[in-house]
């Protein structure tokens, strides 16, 4: 509990100077055009989160990626309907899809453990035995070589179904919950030369909805940059308000209409509920309306009117491998 009130002190000291830090950052040149395309370009990644949760997400996600404009995905390895979503991504490589990593168990009736096992990891679990159920539980019991130890876990768990990871990514920002658990989601990261999403642009969709992941991002950002691996530039993570689901198509046109240049990530959760989705969580239409905006001719339409560059996590490895190798050539030649 000291840790985490460290944190949320340390948190609102800086939250001043980071939003002049995202303020600051409209001049500076994207990383949408860091990584290759025309400066002014406005380049999206839709991303379905939290495939492999259920059969219902499965589906979803699948929909989403094959008659809609979702680009990306990933997949949360600790969970029961993983080995379905994995037969689909061995049959379709060309799916871009990462792994989805999970810290937590959040719903009541329905809850999964940690790969590395109680064992290995205790701190990573609840007196049920499975991820704690949120975030603030999580910063507050668990450490960070336990962190590090899911997530190789989790990678591991994905090598062993045969499939490549194209990036990594943080279910419920748990690993933005401190600074130890995002340095170890990004040293692991690094080391195996797996882009993790970071934004670390303009940020003006992340200050807005999750302004405590906003907090000193940009450095982040430039850490990974110089790494070698792709940075965003915003983050939009939306309202995910349960109770408005027929707003969230409009929303979607609406930030599409006014999206600020570089390179943002928009993330959904594409369901097709089935009677017993209601028993997990009440967020199936919500989850439902986000679907059918992925798969919304009028979506599509705008993102063609806007001249919107649609993208995939494999195409920003590409290109940061591209940069970095012409880096490399233009460097003096050592006498």
């Amino acid at each position: 509990m000291v840790s985490l009130r460290r944190d949320i002190f340390l948190l609102i000291a800086v939250w001043g100077s980071a939003l002049m830090a995202v303020g600051n950052a409209t001049a500076q040149v994207t990383y949408a055009e860091r990584l290759g395309w025309p400066p002014g370009s406005r380049v999206v990644i839709f991303h379905v989160d939290d495939v492999g949760a259920t059969h219902d997400a499965n589906v979803g996600a699948i929909e989403a990626v094959e008659k809609g404009v979702a680009t990306s995905l990933s997949v949360m390895y600790p969970c029961p309907w993983v080995s379905e979503i994995a037969k689909y991504l061995r049959k379709h490589p060309e799916v871009d899809a990462g792994i989805h990593i999970t810290l937590t168990s959040e719903y009541g009736n329905y809850r999964w453990g940690p790969l590395a096992g109680k064992g290995r990891a205790p701190s990573l679990v609840d007196p049920e035995g499975c991820f704690w159920g949120n975030l603030r539980d999580v910063a507050a019991h668990t450490t960070p070589d336990a962190v590090e130890a899911e997530i190789r876990a989790q990678l591991d768990r994905c090598l062993t179904l045969g499939l490549k990871p194209t990036h990594l990514d943080t279910h419920m920002g748990t690993v933005f919950a401190n600074n130890d658990f995002l340095q170890r989601y990004m040293n692991v990261g690094i080391e195996a030369g797996i882009p993790v999403m970071v934004p670390g642009g303009h940020l003006e969709y992340l200050a807005r909805d999750r302004p405590w992941m906003a907090l000193l991002a940009q450095a982040i950002g430039a850490k990974v940059w110089e790494a070698g691996l792709p940075v965003l530039d915003d983050l939009h993570m939306g309202s995910f308000d349960a109770s408005k689901p027929a707003d969230r198509k409009a929303q979607i046109i609406q930030c599409l209409r006014t999206l600020r240049p570089g390179l943002t990530q928009f993330i959904v959760h594409c369901t097709r509920p089935t009677e017993t989705f209601r028993f997990i969580s009440n967020s199936g239409p919500i989850r439902l309306a986000e679907l059918e905006a992925m798969t919304d001719p009028e979506v599509r339409k705008v993102i063609a009117e806007e001249k919107i560059i649609l993208t995939t996590w494999r195409e920003l490895k590409q290109r940061r491998d591209a940069v970095k190798a012409r880096d490399q050539r233009a460097q003096p030649n050592p006498r």
